[in-house]
């Protein structure tokens, strides 16, 4: 039987070659962030918290038994001069307090006119001016030694250094750690909110380091006033600011 003809097969049209892909741009490398270059804040505020440490290990035992960079210290010795204690004094108290209040106004206005750019900038320009003060100070120390005004320039003088950097570590904003109102907030804080306490003990590695840093500075002002006079430890705080200046970053 005849089934007729066969339909013919329709040819497979042949397949369209692929385009080959269009070649991968070169990744455009990522500039490293210029805020990072340097050392951390918080190692940075650790150093500074031994210049603290340094500086009024210098006033307390070398300029007359004050402070020039704990404030809250320095009202209580207010109120001892005041009532007529030995060994201490009221202008001299004085006048610390009124150079420090000076330095943070003026670390106030710095913070308006650099806080809104570079941190790492502003940073290390408030802490060469630091270690620039510092610096003068012990020359001062150095040049003339038992002279009447070298008590005086140096107490106004690392006062206003200490107010100018206290503010600028207070807009910088690192939590716990302050560099100079160290003791009462920061040990209230490491017992209040630590583990034993039912707290998270967020912070407690940086205040314990704040309170250890503050006491080594002490000990090494200390030892320095004693053995050598106001001259050297007042160039070793210069110097170690003036390192910090130089290597600090804008990151926390």
């Amino acid at each position: 039987m005849s089934t007729g003809p066969e339909t013919p097969e329709t040819p497979e049209t042949p397949e369209t070659p692929e385009s080959p892909d269009p070649p991968e741009s070169p990744e455009t490398p990522e500039r490293p962030d210029p805020e990072a270059r340097g050392l951390r804040l918080v190692f940075v505020l650790l150093g500074l918290t031994v210049v603290s440490g340094v500086i009024d290990a210098v006033a307390y035992l070398g300029l007359g038994h004050l402070f020039t960079a704990n404030m809250t210290g320095n009202v209580v010795v207010l109120g001892f001069a005041a009532a007529g204690a030995a060994g201490f004094s009221v202008p001299h108290t004085v006048t610390s307090l009124g150079c420090f209040l000076v330095g943070a106004v003026v670390g106030g206005r710095v913070e308006g006119r650099l806080g809104g750019g570079s941190r790492r900038r502003w940073t290390r320009l408030t802490l060469a001016a630091e270690a620039l003060l510092v610096g003068v100070a012990a020359v001062v120390a150095f040049a003339a030694p038992d002279a009447g005004g070298t008590r005086y320039t140096a107490i106004a003088l690392t006062a206003f250094a200490m107010g100018l950097r206290t503010a600028t570590v207070r807009k910088l904003g690192v939590p716990a750690l302050t560099t100079t109102v160290v003791l009462t907030t920061t040990l209230t804080g490491l017992a209040a909110e630590s583990r034993v306490a039912g707290g998270p003990s967020t912070h407690a590695p940086r205040r314990t380091a704040s309170v250890i840093a503050l006491a080594l500075g002490a000990f090494l002002g200390a030892w320095l006033v004693i053995h050598h006079g106001l001259g050297i430890p007042l160039l070793v705080a210069a110097a170690l600011t003036g390192v910090l200046a130089v290597v600090a970053s804008g990151r926390e």
